[in-house]
């Protein structure tokens, strides 16, 4: 959910409107405009063609664009493919061994391609963002100084990160590897359980939502009772061709197992979401938020099946490869490209999904937003899934009362009080975790060694093929957290209350906007 509000020009340098009761403000300074560097090239050229476009989410948007451009110059750095065709070499490329000699003292260089390339590549970027989220920490306005490092100077932060690109590969691999490895994988494994955060927040926010709606309004109740079918029903099918591609009654006994093992998963949660007990604590736990875990749990198995190795079987005198999708079980299998680039697109998809939802969510709840994020309360029901963007202060805080969420000011708040739209310290900490998550994805997480962009996506390894098995666990551990948590409270104890938010949908004119 992000503000939207029509630039008006770069010779504005101080913008205050009040429009609908909410306060914007735009701030150019003649600096950034004489360099050329500043967010005035970026906000004219958008505004031209995207007038809702504005600097805040533009901003976000070619940061995003950056991290594609890196995680593809990373595939291609670590496709043999490409290496072969472009420089005809086999064994990949190195520095020249003149300048390995000026470097290091030697002739050994780091390679330019393979994992090495792609880990020097993702430590700039990694490094680049990670600078950026503790410059940015505790940014409060978008007026302050300090918010330009985020929307101004592209040209300057693209020498800056093609700078540290360049200086992670002067590194020698025994000196990069050991401890940038074990620092990757933590990060990545930090960002799929936030990934699995926002997934189950999600779940949770919606079926609040729209159960709240069901016990007043049939029609409500009719679309918690589509909704609910839909999940189950893509559930469902993809159980179905789950079993049909990627089992074979010679084999594939692993298959079989985990998939059986994960519908029964998905019928306990589905069971305890309407349970007596549960629904005593949580009055409004019902099916729809188990049919979307439900659905992302069968994401997770496709996932996980299609990057393990295959298994080879001597059928009919032939050499038949199973557990991948096939022409047919009568054929020899074969891998499907198709099903990796699929797997893959899904996958980035969530990941630049997570970055944009994680940084909001941060603004509006603040540091300890994953707790938070849970107690949220529609104060009425709504097609539109936003967050709440202001937050009204509990009673006996900050030396006034509360005032009610449905409460319109008539003065506009002092330029001090403006908010960001999102926590950009948030969203560069975010794409750090994302960029460390890419890494090992594109590396086979432990086993970096000899990797390779076609049997990353086509052959898979047992290493991946675990991790993400590991990471569908998590995801129904911390299901069941949230509907067997409430038990635990002792009867006498009284809930905290929730703290009432005003719901703002979709065109909002953010404070930071410009």
């Amino acid at each position: 959910v992000m503000g939207a509000k029509a630039v008006t020009g770069p010779s504005t340098s101080l913008l205050t409107q009040q429009r609908s009761g909410v306060s914007s403000v735009m701030v150019n300074p003649p600096f950034y405009q004489v360099t050329r560097c500043g967010p005035v090239p970026c906000t004219c050229c958008c505004h031209s063609r995207w007038p809702l476009l504005t600097e805040s989410t533009s901003s976000r948007l070619f940061y995003i664009l950056l991290h594609v451009g890196a995680s593809a110059v990373c595939c291609l750095l670590l496709s043999r493919t490409v290496v072969e065709r472009v420089w005809g070499k086999a064994h990949g490329i190195q520095m020249p061994s003149e300048l390995c000699a000026h470097l290091f003292g030697h002739s050994h260089c780091p390679v330019l391609s393979g994992s090495g390339a792609v880990y020097r590549v993702c430590a700039g970027t990694a490094t680049f963002h990670l600078l950026q989220a503790v410059l940015l920490v505790h940014l409060e306005s978008p007026t302050s100084p300090r918010a330009q490092l985020h929307n101004s100077f592209w040209v300057l932060k693209l020498l800056f990160l093609l700078a540290l690109c360049a200086v992670a590969f002067c590194i020698p691999d025994e000196h990069l590897f050991p401890a940038w490895h074990y620092i990757g994988i933590c990060g990545g494994f930090t960002f799929i359980l936030l990934q699995l955060v926002l997934i189950t927040a999600f779940a949770h926010s919606w079926n609040k939502n729209w159960q709240m709606g069901a016990a007043q309004d049939c029609r409500w109740f009719l679309a918690v009772l589509l909704a609910t079918l839909g999940f189950y029903s893509m559930a469902g099918v993809t159980a179905v061709l789950l079993f049909c591609h990627y089992t074979h009654p010679a084999g594939c006994l692993l298959n079989k197992m985990l998939l059986s093992l994960h519908l029964c998963f998905c019928g306990l949660l589905s069971f305890l979401s309407i349970a007596p007990c549960i629904r005593l604590k949580q009055p409004r736990s019902g099916l729809l938020q188990a049919s979307v875990i439900s659905c992302y749990i069968m994401y997770l198995t496709f996932s996980a099946l299609s990057s393990r190795p295959p298994e080879s079987v001597i059928l009919q005198g032939q050499n038949h490869t199973l557990c991948l999708p096939g022409l047919s079980k009568m054929e020899p299998q074969t891998p499907d490209t198709s099903v990796a680039v699929l797997s893959a697109g899904i996958m980035y998809t969530c990941v630049l999904l997570a970055c944009v939802e994680a940084s909001y969510l941060a603004e509006v709840f603040g540091p300890l937003w994953i707790v938070k994020v849970y107690s949220y309360e529609f104060q009425k029901p709504s097609l539109c899934f936003c967050c709440p963007k202001i937050v009204v202060p509990e009673e006996g805080q900050r030396g006034g009362a509360a005032k009610p969420a449905d409460q319109e000011t008539s003065t506009a708040p002092p330029v001090q009080a403006q908010h960001l739209s999102y926590s950009y310290s948030a969203f560069h900490f975010v794409l750090f975790l994302a960029s460390l998550y890419v890494m090992v994805t594109l590396t086979s997480w432990f086993s970096y060694e000899g990797a390779e962009l076609e049997k990353t996506f086509t052959t898979g390894s047992w290493a991946t093929f675990w991790v993400k098995v590991a990471s569908c666990w998590a995801c129904v551990l911390l299901y069941l957290g949230l509907l067997l948590a409430p038990l635990c409270q002792s009867p006498t104890q009284d809930p905290q209350p929730p703290p009432i938010f005003k719901r703002q949908c979709h065109r909002i004119i953010s404070p930071d906007n410009k």
